[in-house]
């Protein structure tokens, strides 16, 4: 008993050792650096790429940034008290969604009801795909970050069977693993990019989204308000 003991013991301390004598390349940084290509530099661009774009979406997309109080009141006081010369003066000047979608009604006002509206729709819409296309870059990188990770994978593993070939199957089993583990990191970098850049597109869309429909409401509540025939 003591004997089987002692010899499982010293075979735990062989591999114990063995473990602490393995090469770096088996490691995450190892394997960073041995599969360090040309499908790698995609994914780190992609990954600078995402965190600008973060960073600004952090900055620019805010309700008092897209629809300031201020201005939203101000506009509201405006046109209820018909003091439409300053309503202009103050739309051409102010740069919030509410003062975007006015400005081509304001021009319409000779017009009738509808083509206010329609005035006010168009720039809306215009108004708000612009704020869309501010984050939709992350969502681009989120889809082609797995797709590059795994075109990376696929070269990886024809180079690793390539050299299998070459060799007439006489490879290490420890060689070809390695290789395998190489080229299958390409996918682990595009997942790690693509699973931040959705979930910061999902937030930001769902922000976007409730702040662009906010301000349509308030729009289309400020066009009904507006005298028609005016210029």
């Amino acid at each position: 008993m003591l004997a089987g003991v002692a010899i499982v013991g010293v075979m735990a301390s062989e591999a114990l050792a063995q473990a602490a004598e393995a090469p770096q390349s088996g490691r995450l940084w190892g394997l960073f650096k041995d599969s360090f290509d040309f499908f790698t530099i995609l994914l780190i661009l992609g990954s600078l790429v995402g965190m600008t774009v973060v960073f600004v979406c952090a900055i620019e997309i805010r309700e008092n940034k897209i629809m300031p109080e201020a201005s939203v009141r101000r506009v509201r006081e405006l046109a209820r008290t018909q003091r439409i010369d300053e309503l202009k003066e103050f739309v051409l000047k102010d740069t919030s969604y509410v003062s975007n979608a006015l400005r081509p009604a304001l021009v319409h006002l000779e017009s009738d009801r509808v083509a206010l509206r329609e005035a006010a729709e168009l720039a809306a819409s215009e108004e708000s795909a612009k704020w869309f296309r501010k984050i939709e870059i992350l969502n681009v990188i989120g889809n082609l970050g797995p797709l590059i990770g795994l075109a990376g994978t696929v070269w990886g593993m024809i180079l690793a069977f390539t050299s299998l070939g070459e060799a007439g199957g006489q490879t290490q089993a420890a060689n070809l693993s390695l290789g395998i583990s190489k080229a299958l990191f390409h996918t682990l970098l595009g997942l790690c990019l693509a699973i931040p850049c959705l979930f910061v597109f999902g937030l930001y869309r769902s922000i976007v989204d409730r702040i662009c429909t906010r301000g349509m409401m308030v729009a289309s509540e400020i066009v009904e308000i507006l005298p028609v025939g005016k210029k």
